[in-house]
């Protein structure tokens, strides 16, 4: 959770939800371009013996690791960022390449279990619901859950400007 102005309008507190990847995709390309170079210079030495399916092999398994580095390369940005600033909830949710960004008042939303104990957190208001906390491990989802609904209380209470009598 982090706390910091915005601009004139108070304090907002944000917590950021990412996934846990211990390699970004830059280093995973660096790993790859060193794994292609090494199972090249070994297939070309088996090439050069008079052994020219291990080169056609090598190729075929560097398609398959590439692939499946692309793909965890794809999804080692995901992340969720909730931001509450004043009497609004902001939810973004960026999953590959796809952002979400979801808008809601902070004094009409409810937050609950998905399912039960260690399940996804359920935003719901407005007519609308969320589900996040994706990358919070299940034991923690449910003090995530209270400290976001203890943020929420705090936050101020929205004025109708037809209903204000000033």
């Amino acid at each position: 959770m982090v706390a910091t102005g915005a601009g004139g309008s108070g304090l907002a507190v944000q917590w950021l939800l990412k996934r846990n990847c211990s390699i970004t995709p830059q280093e995973l390309g660096v790993v790859y371009a060193s794994l292609c170079a090494l199972s090249c210079l070994i297939a070309g030495f088996f090439f050069w013996q008079g052994a020219p399916y291990v080169a056609a092999f090598a190729g075929i398994e560097l398609a398959a690791v590439g692939l499946a580095m692309l793909i965890f390369a794809r999804h080692a940005g995901d992340r969720e960022t909730l931001t509450l600033v004043d009497d609004s909830l902001l939810v973004e949710r960026c999953i590959a390449s796809r952002t979400e960004c979801t808008l809601m008042v902070a004094q009409w939303l409810r937050v609950e279990p998905a399912a039960g104990q260690g399940s996804l957190i359920q935003l719901s208001g407005s007519g609308r619901t969320l589900h996040v906390g994706r990358f919070v491990r299940p034991e923690w989802r449910a003090a995530f859950a209270q400290e976001l609904r203890q943020a929420l209380r705090q936050a101020p209470v929205r004025r109708d400007p037809e209903n204000d009598s000033n």
